[in-house]
């Protein structure tokens, strides 16, 4: 693990990333009012990796970090990092982005890329880097995208769902904030708000990855991943014809109403 940390904080130097910090970790839910990201050096946040989770170690690497104080002048990001519940999380952080190049934080990662050979180049739509310092869960969702998810260090264990099973996943208002989130709280599920919701793990396929294996998921359907505590994984995001022939900002809805036609519970 001190192998990887130290490889990717040489590579990315100073480059700063966008740190999620959660008000509900250690779920972390797609809802942007649940938490918030702040900008942190990725040098920074590896050092807390390398330390633990303390509060005083936190203090420690606030203090020493002259770029995370040319970054931050005040003491706001590390009263945050410090008061956070256990942990901090590098959510979708971009390698690539072929939509959005402004967005993309760690683009020197590139070179450690070997992208798959099936996967088509001009397809592509983004690469990004997920990594969690604590033991993290997210909250159940689909994406308008294929996706393949890889491990890179550690181990994530996935739950998924056919598009079919939506209705007993409750997700979110297709016009509304994380339309592609179920509505449940996976910590604390309310059964008399969401009764269908027992019946989910009926329709669930779980899968366990380890270091060195990957996992496809299909766009549209819903999935759940837990992640151990000190994970490292890459994700490749694509488009289908389907997906890139809609029009632009209905592709939630149409991907819910079309996809489940497809399946049947």
């Amino acid at each position: 693990m001190c192998d990887h940390l130290i490889k990717s904080q040489g590579r990315v130097q100073s480059a700063v990333v966008e740190v999620m910090l959660s008000r509900s970790a250690p779920v972390f839910y797609g809802d942007i009012r649940s938490h918030e990201r702040v900008p942190l050096p990725f040098s920074s946040f590896i050092e807390f990796c390398k330390r633990g989770l303390s509060k005083d170690d936190r203090r420690d690497v606030c203090g020493e970090s002259e770029t995370l104080q040319s970054v931050t002048p005040d003491t706001d990001l590390c009263d945050s990092l410090t008061n956070a519940r256990d942990q901090i999380y590098l959510a979708q952080v971009p390698i690539l982005n072929k939509e959005n190049e402004e967005r993309v934080q760690l683009e020197s990662l590139q070179e450690d890329i070997n992208i798959p050979a099936f996967l088509v180049p001009n397809k592509l739509s983004s690469i990004n880097l997920w990594m969690n310092n604590a033991e993290s869960r997210s909250s159940t969702h689909y994406d308008p995208h294929h996706n393949l998810l890889c491990v890179v260090v550690g181990c994530k264990r996935v739950a998924l769902w056919p598009p079919s099973a939506g209705p007993l996943l409750y997700p979110m208002p297709i016009y509304g904030e994380a339309s592609n989130h179920s509505s449940v709280a996976l910590d604390s599920p309310d059964f008399s708000m969401h009764p269908r919701f027992e019946r989910a793990h009926e329709y669930s396929q779980k899968v366990v990855l380890q270091a060195g294996d990957g996992l496809f998921i299909p766009e549209g359907w819903f999935h759940q991943v837990d992640s151990h505590q000190l994970t490292i994984g890459v994700n490749f995001w694509w488009e289908s014809s389907m997906i890139s022939s809609m029009m632009e900002h209905m592709d939630v809805y149409y991907l819910r109403r079309i996809l489940r036609r497809w399946y049947t519970l």
